[in-house]
């Protein structure tokens, strides 16, 4: 089985590719929560009008559930571009797409301008977010794994693992800032069009790093090898269905908690808590802060025990916490309200920096990007993309949160047969777990 050594490459390499990885993904779900944020606060009446405010936040989910299900486009589009053209022509498109995207919806007119145009050109624009995103998560991945040890894989790959709670962050943070500054009339008239359109200096910043950056030596020594694939989706699936199937299953879980505690959380104080808007946002913004420490504590724990064992007992901790957490909440207390979501996020990093690395690792080298991107989107579709619309369907439906928490649960279920069916590798010499070019 022959295969071709990728060069050492020293820390300054490293690092630039940690920030890279870091800055672009952080940039592109900063565009992708703020839109998270704004459909469950604001986008459900300004371009869903309805009497009935359940209603127009679940018709506002329903183009969240668009940006997820495009995902799968971009990552059957960009995961094959990387695995033929290389890893970082990839990214600097993908940041372009969903920062363009972002930027365009701050400017769109709202229903009462155009009516119901406002809503389907929303929805494009939702689309071609969802897309760029789709691509980028693999490649993210990938330009910091692959300039690294692979001995410390879980922590150069959870770079691309803390942009969401840093891009969740930063959203929340300029939300809730605008919220302080505004009345509610001024943030729902313009004030929450500046959050989208800030996104014009953050795409100009993720550029000029990623312009910089070199592509990974594993990628070189895949074009010196001449082993590019030239139809690496259907590799995929004819050769890599187990790790596929484990891949996507293993994300589910840690999707749908995501899901919860960044997203629907809002509209349940708001709607049945009587809880105002900012003390969620608050609440966000300090659980994501301590993700930002808890996403490489926990890439770089799974370097040292088992990565998989890790994994499993956060995915057994999120299927019990919402059972605690909405008794919790339900209290009206501001304090359990952060404390609940902090402890949330908590498990949901504990599953979510190792997982980089996790998935990474069930793919030959050369089919990585499509392999990782494939798997992430797809899991997209069938976790986060639908969480939010099951949740808000089933509390108008039932008007109780047991059968939330009971979603939640069955979601981490199915993190767990993923695991169970992915490859440890610490069990193999796979080649997929060293920065060699696998050419089988």
């Amino acid at each position: 089985m022959p295969s071709t050594q990728t060069t050492a490459v020293g820390r300054p390499a490293l690092i630039r590719a940690f920030a890279a990885s870091l800055s672009g993904t952080a940039l592109e779900w900063y565009d992708f929560a703020i839109y998270n944020v704004a459909a469950a606060v604001v986008l459900g009446p300004l371009f869903f009008p309805s009497s009935e405010p359940l209603t127009a936040t679940l018709l506002a989910f329903s183009t969240y559930a668009v940006g997820y299900l495009s995902r799968p486009l971009g990552g059957f589009l960009f995961g094959r571009l990387g695995d033929t053209l290389g890893r970082k022509r990839v990214l600097v498109t993908t940041l372009l797409i969903t920062g363009f995207a972002t930027m365009l919806i701050g400017l769109l007119p709202t229903h009462a301008a155009i009516g119901g145009l406002a809503g389907v050109l929303l929805v494009v624009l939702r689309f071609a977010q969802g897309v760029g995103l789709g691509g980028e998560w693999g490649g993210a991945v990938l330009l910091s794994s692959e300039y690294g040890d692979p001995k410390q894989r879980g922590f150069w790959a959870s770079a691309a693992q803390i942009g969401p709670p840093a891009g969740n962050l930063m959203a929340n943070g300029v939300l809730a800032l605008l919220g302080a500054l505004l009345t509610d009339e001024q943030f729902l008239s313009w004030g929450w069009r500046v959050a989208f359109l800030l996104s014009a200096v953050l795409v100009a910043f993720g550029l000029w790093i990623r312009l910089k950056l070199e592509e990974t030596p594993v990628f070189k020594a895949i074009q010196e090898s001449g082993d590019r694939p030239t139809a690496p989706i259907s590799e995929v699936f004819r050769t890599q269905r187990r790790p596929l199937v484990a891949a996507v299953l293993c994300r589910v879980g840690p999707d749908v908690l995501y899901a919860l505690f960044t997203v629907f959380v809002l509209t349940y104080i708001t709607t049945q808590l009587g809880l105002p808007r900012n003390a969620g946002l608050t609440a966000v913004l300090i659980a994501s802060a301590c993700q930002l420490v808890l996403m490489p504590l926990a890439g770089w724990l799974s370097d040292r025990v088992n990565r998989r064992v890790l994994y499993a007992g956060a995915a057994v901790c999120g299927a019990v916490w919402p059972f605690v957490f909405f008794p919790l909440i339900d209290t009206g207390s501001r304090v359990y309200l952060v404390l609940g979501i902090v402890v949330g996020l908590a498990f949901h990093a504990f599953m979510y920096g190792p997982q980089a690395a996790f998935i990474s690792e069930q793919f030959t080298p050369r089919l990585r990007y499509t392999g990782s991107s494939l798997a992430y989107t797809l899991a997209g579709v069938i976790g986060g993309a639908v969480a939010p619309l099951v949740f808000t369907a089933l509390l108008a439906s039932f008007k109780t949160w047991v059968l939330v928490a009971a979603y939640v649960t069955i979601a981490c279920v199915v993190t767990l047969i993923g695991l169970h069916l992915g490859r440890d590798p610490e069990d193999d010499q796979a080649p997929s777990n060293t920065l060699s070019v696998d050419s089988r």
